[in-house]
């Protein structure tokens, strides 16, 4: 990196460097590969954990790219990435059973959609980039069902009357969720909307996106969105391998 770099081009070089390094970085290997020097290397990077752009594994104690990067990734070019891989597989889920399904990722303390299709004769109201709470959706759910402790921290949002605002029913919830393999809410997130979701795992065992299938009640409630089930699974097994996060 030029010595004579500019505050934005240093920030942006350590954005690429970690991009080059998934599974993160100390801030000692950070300032060498850089070729900054350490207090300016940490400072930068604790700025852009501040941003969202770099997130700090505490126990790990190193640093790599955070979420922010793909949601403007997801702004700017939507037909790429996560869309290339995950659309065929999402387009094929909602042929198949004819509701909308989606995938996201969690983000910090809310879910990040990172694609989705539409069923035939509905469309929901999430698109790639959109932002939402953990304990009122499916694919939230999916987070706080197989992430161990989550549910004893995150905030219970309130969207709908139905929304859950006990937190023994939602951790009673979520151990059944873990015992069945799935989750679900019904007009919990959007009045008059049912989903069912599942955690979609990398080749390495590790939980890395929730999918879930949505539908208006006057199609489908809940219920009638588990006999979809085996199609669901059958499409997180396929794309867990595939995602970038893998």
């Amino acid at each position: 990196m030029a010595e004579g770099s500019g505050t934005v081009a240093k920030a942006l070089g350590l954005l690429t460097l970690l991009g080059d390094h998934p599974d993160g970085l100390p801030a000692g290997k950070v300032a060498e590969a850089s070729e900054l020097p350490f207090s300016t290397a940490y400072r930068l990077l604790n700025t852009l954990v501040s941003s969202g752009y770099v997130v700090y594994e505490d126990v790990a104690k190193t640093y790599r790219l955070g979420l922010r990067i793909f949601q403007l990734g997801q702004k700017v070019a939507h037909a790429r990435g996560f869309e290339g891989t995950a659309g065929p597989v999402l387009r094929r889920l909602t042929e198949t059973t004819g509701e909308s399904s989606i995938l996201a990722v969690r983000d910090g303390d809310r879910t990040l959609t990172i694609a989705k299709c539409d069923g035939p004769q509905y469309r929901i109201t999430t698109d790639p980039g959109d932002h939402g709470p953990l304990s009122t959706s499916a694919i939230g759910k999916v987070f706080l069902a197989f992430e161990p402790g989550l549910v004893a921290t995150t905030e219970l949002v309130v969207r709908t009357r139905r929304s859950i605002t006990d937190r023994g029913a939602l951790e009673a919830e979520m151990s059944a969720a873990r015992n069945s393999g799935w989750v679900s809410q019904q007009e919990e997130n959007d009045d008059g909307m049912a989903a069912v979701g599942v955690p979609v795992w990398s080749a390495s065992g590790r939980l890395v996106a929730a999918m879930a299938l949505a539908s208006p009640l006057f199609r489908k409630d809940r219920e009638a969105l588990s006999g979809h089930l085996d199609q669901l699974r059958a499409a997180a097994a396929e794309l867990g391998p595939q995602l970038p996060l893998s």
